[in-house]
């Protein structure tokens, strides 16, 4: 049993996270260091898995087989190449933080916000630290694929 202060802390830490994650991926599209599709994303990892630092997989709906398998999949590569991997709900605050909605372009159009690889090691991403925590504190209490909630503005 998890004492009460414990899941306040959980929370807190959750909270920040996803405040680092969102300004995270908002620095790394304006330093054109973040992927987008999971298309896209499957040819950067297996061109190039070297310059992944962090892989994001987005959905709001469990029930999608398909977007289900391609989790799998990408979630297995990351694994096997050191990848740190996180997986939120919120995909239309992702569409809001990224500028993805155009009410003149069909959803398609719009790009598939699904999965976002933020690359490039070199870059000073400041907040990529406090993220990659939240994965490892995650992964210790048994939480393979850790999980954030983004919040709706």
């Amino acid at each position: 049993m998890i004492p009460e202060e414990s899941f306040a802390s959980i929370e807190n830490r959750m909270q920040s996270a996803g405040l680092a994650l969102v300004e995270l991926l908002v620095t790394a599209q304006k330093q054109d260091c973040l992927t987008v599709g999971i298309y896209e994303s499957a040819k950067l990892l297996n061109s190039d898995p070297d310059s992944v630092v962090l892989c994001v997989l987005a959905a709001d709906d469990e029930d999608d087989v398909a977007l289900q398998i391609h989790f799998t999949l990408l979630q297995s590569f990351c694994c096997d190449n050191g990848i740190t991997i996180l997986r939120v709900s919120g995909v239309q605050r992702l569409q809001q933080l990224l500028g993805a909605v155009d009410a003149n372009r069909n959803q398609e159009e719009r790009g598939d916000l699904h999965c976002l690889l933020v690359t490039n090691p070199q870059a000073d991403h400041c907040r990529l630290q406090e993220v990659g925590t939240y994965c490892q504190e995650s992964r210790r209490l048994d939480q393979w694929v850790p999980e954030l909630v983004l919040q709706e503005r």
